[in-house]
């Protein structure tokens, strides 16, 4: 009889609060299994709106201790991660008759000065009738204020967590579904289902990070009992054709107080979004709707020069937020900040987590080990995610020196390699000297030797995987270059 794999820490859930948690155990030392039922970041973790930042809306429900950790995380995530994080200005127009300019400026100064910014640059009033501004925005439009944020590649935030896990030595499953939960002798038993088939393991602790399934994973552990914590709340994007020709961002207050971003996405697009509608259907079947939709287009034609209609987005996407429901506030004032619900029964204890926002995962994965009082102090707020180990107000620099190396590589496709994997495409560039040593061409600037590395260090098995979650190829590349995508892995299933 095979022996049961036994672990101090069994996290369900891929997403970011589970990568995160999954990362500073492992670094302190303690033994860890991640399982997620699909891929890495499949759910509300890639959904996101992509920003790294401190909430400036949540400054209106005196939200401040989560704005003040969220400004203090954004420029320790900048640091450790600049490869997939980077500073953004974003503009904030003035429009009489909603927020008055003098409430929008007191929120900025807090804003600036309750985080301890240090890299990123201030706000500052602008003249929206000069320059690019007084091309893209209504002429009612006179005057606003930028100020800093971030962006992020969401789901690439999950991997390099997950990777970082596994090279310090935690084992991360995907595909892999936890099916049952019991108690035994001061642990837990849990039934896992892979294609491998099925497998008991034990552990210490389990961490329920499972998002929209939180308390279907919390009814597992308690069979017979369900805590009704969580609020679903879809957020949905529109992806247009460049709505605006510069690099800065806008943020767009609407009539029901309720806020839109415009942001540059992929170079040739715009993303905007998001809307706050409750969902009660599967959360894996969450889908825009032709009334978000709308709402998406009538929120920003209220500022842009030129209107836009639903039938011009070339892509959109939506998520569900897993929001802890305090059943009383609505949609868009729920809050967005984390709550832990610890049982301790019969010694073998189970920490659901409850909202959270992609800002503050690492201070949650602090927190959480914090609470179970697991493996000594914090290490992970300055240690560099896989491939960030540079100077995050240097990547022109880093292009440079790279360019320097592999001066065979057009400089477009070296910034992007770069952007994905940062110092790590040394790694994926090791013993090749020529764009032939790419492998086959799958169109665009996809090469087989890039799927095989995403294969072998971050968890892809699919073609989804790789285009839509690791990268933002499926945008990029035709119809054909998508069916060469989807042979190659499915001639690498055939031969395994």
């Amino acid at each position: 009889m095979a022996q049961t794999s036994k672990y101090d820490l069994l996290i369900i859930g891929g997403g970011i609060n589970g990568a995160g948690i999954a990362r500073d155990a492992a670094g302190r030392g303690l033994s860890v299994l991640l399982v997620e039922m699909n891929d890495l970041a499949s759910h509300t973790s890639s959904a996101s709106t992509k920003l790294i930042h401190g909430g400036l809306r949540y400054l209106e429900h005196m939200e401040f201790r989560l704005v003040r950790e969220s400004l203090i995380e954004r420029e320790r995530i900048l640091k450790i991660a600049p490869h997939i994080v980077w500073p953004m200005r974003f503009v904030l127009p003035h429009d009489k008759g909603l927020r008055p300019k003098w409430l929008l400026r007191l929120g900025l100064f807090f804003y600036d000065n309750l985080g301890g910014r240090k890299l990123l640059p201030a706000t500052k009033t602008v003249n929206l009738r000069e320059g690019p501004h007084a091309q893209t925005l209504e002429d009612r439009l006179v005057s606003g204020f930028e100020y800093s944020d971030c962006w992020v590649e969401d789901a690439r935030l999950v991997v390099l967590n997950c990777m970082d896990a596994k090279e310090r030595g935690a084992d991360i499953r995907t595909h892999t579904q936890c099916t049952a939960l019991s108690r035994k002798n001061g642990h837990w038993s849990a039934t896992l289902n892979s294609d491998a088939g099925e497998e008991t393991v034990s552990a210490k602790t389990v961490i329920n990070a499972a998002g929209p399934w939180v308390d279907e994973v919390l009814g597992k552990a308690k069979e017979g009992t369900h805590k009704d914590h969580v609020r679903l709340v879809q957020g949905s994007h529109l992806i247009f054709p460049k709505l605006f020709d510069h690099d800065e961002a806008y943020i767009f207050q609407n009539r029901d107080n309720r806020i839109i971003f415009a942001v540059p996405y992929e170079h040739e697009y715009t993303l905007v979004g998001t809307t706050d509608v409750l969902w009660k259907e599967d959360p894996a079947k969450v889908a825009i709707s032709d009334a978000e939709k709308q709402y998406i287009c009538d929120a920003v034609n209220e500022y842009l020069r030129v209107d836009v209609t639903p039938d011009q987005a070339v892509w959109d996407y939506s998520g569900v937020r897993p929001l802890y429901d305090d059943h009383k506030s609505d949609n868009s004032t729920v809050t967005r900040d984390y709550v832990f619900d610890l049982d301790e029964e019969q010694g073998a204890r189970v920490l659901s987590i409850f909202g959270g926002k992609i800002t503050t995962f690492r201070k949650l994965a602090e927190h959480a080990l914090e609470k179970l009082e697991l493996g000594g102090e914090g290490w992970t707020a300055d240690k560099p995610l896989p491939g960030g180990d540079f100077d995050p107000m240097q990547f022109d620099q880093l292009v440079g020196e790279f360019q320097r190396q592999y001066g065979w590589m057009d400089e477009r496709m070296l910034r992007r390699l770069l952007r994905a994997y940062g110092t790590r495409v040394h790694k994926l560039l090791d013993g090749v000297t020529s764009v032939s040593g790419f492998g086959e061409h799958l169109g665009g600037d996809l090469y087989a030797r890039e799927l095989e590395y995403l294969c072998e260090h971050e968890f892809v098995r699919e073609a989804d995987d790789a285009l839509w979650r690791r990268s933002k190829l499926g945008l990029h590349l035709d119809k054909d270059a998508h069916a060469k995508v989807a042979a190659w892995f499915a001639n690498q299933e055939s031969t395994r």
